[in-house]
């Protein structure tokens, strides 16, 4: 009797726990790939690149305003997606989210007043 394949979120699960890493971790990642997939109608991760991944992590940021470093562990997830699971190398611009610079307010004693 032959087994079936693993699901693609049980073979994330799976990469993620050989590498030890922590259950919280897990979550977030299978998380992201999750919206990943929904996000582009259920298409397997294997008929989509860069664009849609790109096209995603716009998404997270313009219509959700996704924090910068959210939208980089969103892109981790699907980086590790790619690499450990699929063992695909993607051939992507950085695509990392930079926080806007805070504006340092200097107050004076005489801002009280």
């Amino acid at each position: 009797m032959e087994s079936q394949p693993r699901k693609l979120l049980d073979q994330v699960r799976d990469a993620i726990r050989r590498k030890h890493s922590s259950l919280r971790t897990e979550e977030a990642y299978v998380d992201w790939v999750r919206r990943f997939i929904r996000f582009h109608g259920k298409r397997h991760p294997q008929e989509m690149d860069v664009p849609e991944i790109e096209a995603f992590l716009t998404h997270l940021a313009v219509h959700e305003h996704i924090a910068a470093s959210t939208q980089n562990q969103a892109l981790n997830a699907l980086l590790f997606l790619y690499r450990e699971v699929l063992r695909i190398e993607l051939e992507a611009s950085s695509g990392r989210a930079v926080r806007s610079p805070l504006d340092p307010a200097i107050i004076t004693p005489d801002a009280h007043d």
